[in-house]
């Protein structure tokens, strides 16, 4: 059994909490948005077990979430969180790493092999934002619940239970576990981590991603439209696609099993 440890490190100024478990070529893990998210409670089930088979998984809190940081009084745009992931890596003395991303986390890993295209040996994209207008992803129906039930308080066990269903094809899924980690960070973020929340669409800078990509997308997503697979596949110059179906915006939680032999496969063969 590979054992996680907690760890505190400082970057952008802010306080990142993350876990880590394994050693050997680095995999950092990043979670996306919503309320309540955390890195351990997107990848429990998958970065242990990449550890376990020879990989140094670190799973971060992104500022706003988890047990990291949560300012008041900032704008989360997009940038603010490349930086902040940034400065991470710097501190743990990583050059390189592959890059691990859902949703916002797929937009933060894009926008940062962008930036710093020596630092990122892969990239693995799970219904990443990013890819689109702002006004496309308002009018699916998950943003749209997401953004109403958060302005509306601090979600209780029902409504949270609700509101991660839509995340999933299956509900089963959804476990009293998820639902009670996510509603003790919900009770702590600020409004301003969804109200000020900025992505710019990055379709038209895909052409600069050299590094090979591996993506997933469930058809049945209710956050990202899965029409963003095919802008990768056209645009990215080393890119492979696995389209799910039955699948909501959580392939790695949906299909677990078949997400991390896909990832290992990659990583080990490319």
């Amino acid at each position: 059994m590979v054992e996680s440890g907690q760890y505190i490190g400082t970057a952008n100024g802010q306080t990142i909490h993350y876990v880590e478990a394994g050693t050997g070529e680095p995999i950092v893990f990043i979670h996306g948005s919503g309320p309540g998210a955390s890195g351990y409670s997107n990848f429990k089930d998958n970065f242990r077990w990449l550890a376990s088979q020879g990989f140094r998984s670190i799973v971060p809190d992104l500022p706003g979430y988890g047990l990291s940081s949560k300012p008041q009084h900032i704008d989360y745009v997009l940038e603010f969180f490349v930086e902040t992931l940034t400065g991470f890596l710097d501190a743990l003395r990583l050059s390189c790493c592959t890059l691990i991303g859902n949703s916002l986390g797929g937009a933060i890993a894009l926008k940062l092999a962008l930036n710093r295209p020596d630092a990122v040996r892969e990239l693995v994209l799970m219904g990443p934002g990013g890819l689109e207008e702002r006004d496309v992803y308002f009018q699916m129906e998950g943003i749209q619940m997401m953004m109403k039930d958060f302005a509306a308080g601090t979600l209780d066990s029902a409504g949270m239970r609700r509101l991660l269903s839509i995340l999933v094809f299956d509900p089963r899924h959804i476990t009293d576990e998820l639902v009670a980690e996510r509603v003790q960070v919900c009770a702590t973020q600020p409004k301003a981590v969804l109200a000020t929340m900025r992505v710019p669409n990055l379709s038209n800078r895909l052409g600069e991603i050299r590094c090979p990509v591996l993506g997933f997308w469930g058809v049945n997503d209710k956050f990202c439209p899965s029409s963003g697979a095919a802008k990768i596949l056209e645009r990215c110059a080393n890119a492979r696609f696995v389209l799910v179906n039955r699948c909501g915006h959580w392939v790695m939680v949906e299909h677990r099993d078949m997400f991390n032999r896909a990832c290992l496969d990659f990583l080990r063969h490319g």
